[in-house]
């Protein structure tokens, strides 16, 4: 079961304005991701190869610890109440940590099921660890080969304000 955030816990979290979520949102939910970025070694339009994001494979996790869903290609998230958010990213800056994957604000774009993330509008990824694709070993031999890279982040779910 998916509990709404508490008022202490619903603050908005310090980002850069860049990918603040617009003005009068609330923070509806807060979960903790840990899983995999996978990559797959693909030729681009230039020819050259390089690691394209296919999906995020990821558990997440409410403040306690508990699993209460997951996240994948899309992006999508599902909770396990049943309710799912489809989104697009709208916004990116570099995580402080040189190592991780960008912070995000993405914007819904779809919902499915009746829960926690049906009015949901913005979704913040931040606090990234990891995730990066391989700097090297994609070429015409690798063609169509997947990677794993471990991550962990935040996401922030937003709603309209009532």
């Amino acid at each position: 079961m998916v509990s709404q955030v508490s008022a202490q816990s619903g603050l908005r979290p310090d980002v850069p304005d860049k990918i603040k979520a617009p003005a009068g949102e609330e923070v509806v939910l807060q979960a903790h991701a840990s899983g995999s970025q996978v990559y797959v070694c693909q030729a681009g339009t230039d020819g050259k190869f390089a690691w394209i994001l296919k999906a995020p494979e990821a558990e997440l996790h409410d403040q306690q610890g508990a699993i209460i869903g997951r996240h994948y290609a899309g992006p999508t998230w599902k909770l396990d109440d049943g309710s799912e958010v489809m989104g697009k990213a709208a916004a990116k800056v570099d995580s402080p940590d040189s190592d991780s994957i960008p912070w995000l604000l993405v914007t819904a774009t779809g919902h499915s099921g009746d829960g926690a993330l049906n009015r949901v509008t913005s979704i913040q990824r931040i606090h990234t660890k990891g995730g990066q694709p391989p700097t090297d070993g994609c070429d015409a031999s690798k063609q169509n080969h997947e990677v794993t890279s471990s991550y962990t982040a935040d996401y922030y779910f937003y709603v309209p304000p009532k």
